[in-house]
């Protein structure tokens, strides 16, 4: 195990000033026993000898970073329809550090925020509560470990404490049990941001907060928003691929839930899809698939389309829009790269066609074909006798076959299917049992140092 890392304090949200956030008061929970510790990432923050209670149930501040908490102010569109009275309802941001340089892995000293879900009330709640069930905070746990163990850039889950507190909800079994989440980010700042000050014409602070995206998140330096335009264009068509070769749909990909750094976030009613169906939905009030699997790649870039008229306040709108017509192209490109990541091998050309042909055949799940053709291995198994996998055989026909580590030769994949999201959750809600939540964390670690050691 590596040496923990020291600890970086950088308030640097602070530099924004008083118009992009509201101080808040954390909520005070009559219990706080922790369900889930990120022991991993808290060794590469330099947060190993903390008092998680004090700090992750009670909010007290870290050491020289943030003295208050802060809800940010955002705007956005959800399912396609403005809404101006967003904002932090349930969450805030809590401090911000710096990741260690780490040019071997290429980590390079990022800006990383930890921020709350279910932390209480908030100017923005709108009659909300302000909390989050424990269902929700084990079910954002588990989407978050699976997603980075595939290589997606996601938001990391880094502590999550059960609270004591009985919760009344509509879409499951009330009374329900609470919880408090905090998220570990590469940046909260996200395309509503940029709305909310387009809406208010405000333009010195658009250009202020394109300085401290390009600068902080970016650490470019500069101010030139076409600028930053692209480098999101790219980190979003990366990410739209990223959930496409993860089999991942998010749900709700409003443009108040798109980061500006491309980083995926804020876990509603996510699923991953058995087999390739573009027609797969994660949310029952997605009544029309606006963010079904096939899909996301349009909301996404839909969503960029939004940061574009945004960005024409203050910057040239014909070379925005020259910008956002490469998406599809970037976003294509990633996708390649992806599906060659998640199976081991080179990208090259036809992977691609020959990935998705076979995919769309629906012979076998998205799982199981990247498990079983791993490192460009040739499945001799009956379903794979069908035409769809003719051009992955001739594609891996002259690869070698490397010993594979242990995962490799199980029986099947580590998958995170809804059924089994449901049974980990009953086992907790039944008899307060945690054993399989956390065998499967630790199946899914074994699947992501599989996947890194025979890269």
């Amino acid at each position: 195990m590596a040496a923990p890392q020291p600890y970086r304090a950088d308030p640097a949200i602070l530099g924004l000033g008083d118009a992009f956030y509201d101080v808040v008061a954390p909520a005070r929970f009559p219990q706080a026993i922790p369900r889930f510790l990120n022991r991993r990432w808290a060794e590469r923050i330099g947060l190993t000898h903390l008092d998680w209670e004090a700090h992750f149930a009670r909010f007290e501040p870290l050491p020289d970073n943030l003295p208050q908490a802060l809800a940010l102010r955002y705007h956005g569109h959800q399912f396609r329809h403005y809404n101006p009275d967003l904002g932090d309802g349930r969450g805030f941001l809590f401090a911000q550090l710096r990741e260690v340089s780490d040019t071997l892995h290429g980590r390079s000293g990022r800006l990383l925020d930890l921020g709350t879900k279910g932390s209480g009330q908030t100017p923005w709640s709108r009659r909300g509560d302000g909390r989050l069930t424990l269902k929700g905070g084990v079910r954002e746990v588990l989407a978050t470990e699976m997603l980075e163990a595939l290589g997606v850039n996601t938001s990391k889950s880094f502590a999550l404490f059960e609270t004591g507190e009985a919760l009344l909800r509509g879409d499951e079994p009330s009374p329900t049990r609470s919880a408090v989440l905090t998220r570990l980010s590469h940046g909260h700042i996200r395309i509503g941001t940029f709305q909310r000050l387009a809406f208010f014409n405000d333009t010195e602070e658009l250009k202020r907060l394109t300085a401290y995206c390009l600068g902080q998140l970016y650490e470019e330096p500069g101010d030139d928003p076409l600028r930053l335009f692209d480098l999101v264009c790219t980190a979003t068509a990366t990410l739209a691929a990223s959930y496409i070769a993860a089999g991942f749909v998010h749900g709700v990909l409003n443009s108040d839930n798109i980061a500006i750094t491309g980083e995926s976030f804020d876990y509603g009613p996510w699923r991953f899809a058995p087999d390739w169906d573009e027609g797969f939905t994660a949310a029952y009030f997605d009544e029309y698939g606006l963010y079904s699997f096939g899909r996301q790649p349009e909301a996404i870039q839909w969503n960029m389309a939004q940061l574009a008229g945004c960005l024409a306040l203050v910057a040239d709108a014909p070379a925005l829009s020259d910008v956002l017509a490469q998406w599809p192209a970037r976003f294509e490109a990633a996708l390649g790269e992806r599906f060659a990541r998640r199976l081991g091998v080179e990208a090259e050309p036809g992977l691609l066609p020959a990935v998705l042909k076979a995919l769309r055949s629906r012979k076998v799940g998205l799982d199981r074909l990247f498990f079983d053709w791993r490192g460009g291995r040739l499945p001799r198994a009956e379903q794979y006798s069908d035409p769809s996998f003719e051009d992955l055989f001739i594609l891996f026909a002259e690869r070698g076959r490397p010993p594979p580590p242990p995962y490799w030769s199980d029986p099947a994949p580590c998958s995170m299917l809804i059924d089994e999201v449901e049974a980990i959750w009953t086992a907790i809600a039944d008899h307060d049992d945690w054993a399989p939540f956390e065998a499967k964390i630790a199946a899914i670690r074994r699947m992501a140092d599989a996947m890194t050691s025979d890269a």
